[in-house]
């Protein structure tokens, strides 16, 4: 018997301990819903209103303007976005994704996609949200990401949080939610990119009507805001590749989807999501190296003519790259469609190089444009020490001995290589 009633008694304290805990969840779950419906009414409110007006507006021209005049932004396949946001059905909602790779790239990436007329209307634009711990830390900076379009999240709460419902009830109402599926930034600086989580995914199948969802992807706001860095860089270029629209229907469609789980649906969606914006990652970052390297022969082509421009005569060099020139045309005179280096039986190919060009080619196979510019700097000091009456052979003419250095380092074939220095 008293082994009985000792069950009995742990039993109640179990009921009773189960009941509590139930009762502290449902306050939680009441507070939550409180602070929600009290979020949503702020929204509403005439001045939440006009605060959004007023707010939205300036900072979206000013990211607009600080991106494409203070910097460079080359866009391939804006008219996709401009589409979606212009000429989408009425009240259906849109969803924009993208990677994340600097703290700014909301807003700046995506002020600098959109015409100062469409910035101009707040309500419009988009919603996007913001981990609590990072833009809401306080009264101040809660009332102003709010007054910016910015939902509060919590991190570790999961994807049924009252950050994602409200959201939701946006994109319901026909609204623009601009959300980063990784979930944080890059960390290391935008070279890779993470996954895609399942909130993308409750974001898109939650909603009454299946959302359009177009994706982009972006590279260069590492070097505006690098990580640590507490003021925005200027003179950079941000390259952006704007995706056709994704479609979910395949997956919504297929037989006996209605009997899977709503998990492995929200995984199929942020699955695809994912892989679209890893297509785009490739693209995005061939085309800017192919851009680097264009402005790299651009600047090295434009450093040879400044080069080309200095009278290297008032340098006492004027004697020096006569004789070069001649060699180098000598070299390229004969008839043949092939002549053989005195010093290598290599066979290089007829060019019919000029002596500039001749120069130029050995300068720009020796040196890159910055270097090419240091030495002509270096070389106009040459002036002040022949003012002073020093003479030609002054160890003190660091700048002319500098190029002879340079200059007499011959070799036999003028396309050989900075490092091949004997034949």
């Amino acid at each position: 018997m008293g082994i009985q009633w000792f069950d009995k008694a742990d039993l109640w304290k179990s009921v009773l301990l189960l009941k509590l805990q139930l009762r502290d969840r449902f306050r939680i779950a009441v507070d939550d819903h409180r602070v929600s419906k009290d979020l949503m009414a702020e929204e509403e409110s005439a001045l939440f209103r006009m605060l959004q007006a007023l707010a939205v507006p300036l900072i979206g021209n000013a990211c607009h303007v600080f991106m494409n005049g203070l910097n460079r932004v080359q866009v391939y396949g804006l008219e996709k976005l401009h589409d979606a946001l212009l000429n989408r059905p009425k009240k259906k909602p849109l969803v924009t994704v993208s990677n994340h790779v600097a703290s700014v790239d909301d807003p700046f990436v995506i002020a600098s996609l959109l015409p100062p007329k469409l910035l101009l209307d707040a309500r419009n634009l988009r919603w996007t949200l913001c981990a609590t711990d990072r833009c809401f830390k306080n009264p101040v900076t809660s009332a102003f990401f709010r007054s910016v379009k910015v939902l509060p999240v919590s991190r570790g709460e999961g994807i049924y949080q009252q950050g994602m419902d409200m959201a939701i009830s946006k994109l319901n109402s026909g609204g623009w939610v601009h959300i980063f599926p990784e979930g944080s930034r890059s960390r290391d600086g935008g070279k890779t990119m993470g996954s895609a989580k399942r909130g993308i995914g409750r974001l898109i199948l939650d909603t009454d009507t299946l959302p359009m969802v177009v994706p982009f992807v972006h590279t260069g706001m590492q070097d505006i805001m690098p990580v640590g860095a507490n003021v925005p860089r200027i003179g950079k270029t941000v390259t952006v590749i704007i995706g056709d629209p994704i479609g979910f229907d395949d997956l919504l469609g297929i037989e006996g989807s209605e009997n899977v789980s709503r998990k492995h649906l929200y995984d199929a969606v942020s699955l695809r999501i994912g892989q679209t914006l890893y297509e785009l990652k490739a693209k995005v970052d061939r085309v800017s190296l192919e851009q680097k390297s264009n402005m790299s022969h651009t600047s090295s082509d434009r450093a040879a003519d400044i080069f080309h421009r200095i009278d290297w005569d008032s340098f006492g060099m004027g004697a020096h790259f006569s004789e070069e020139s001649s060699t180098i045309d000598k070299q390229f005179s004969r008839t043949d469609d092939r002549v053989v280096s005195s010093c290598s039986d290599r066979q290089i190919p007829k060019r019919g190089v000029s002596s500039e060009g001749g120069i130029s080619l050995k300068i720009k196979k020796f040196m890159d444009s910055t270097e090419i510019m240091g030495f002509a700097a270096r070389g106009l000091l040459v002036n002040d020490y022949k003012s002073r009456g020093e003479s030609a052979n002054s160890g003190k003419r660091w700048p002319l001995n500098a190029w002879r250095k340079y200059l007499d380092v011959k070799s036999c074939d003028p396309w050989i290589t900075p490092l091949d220095y004997t034949c």
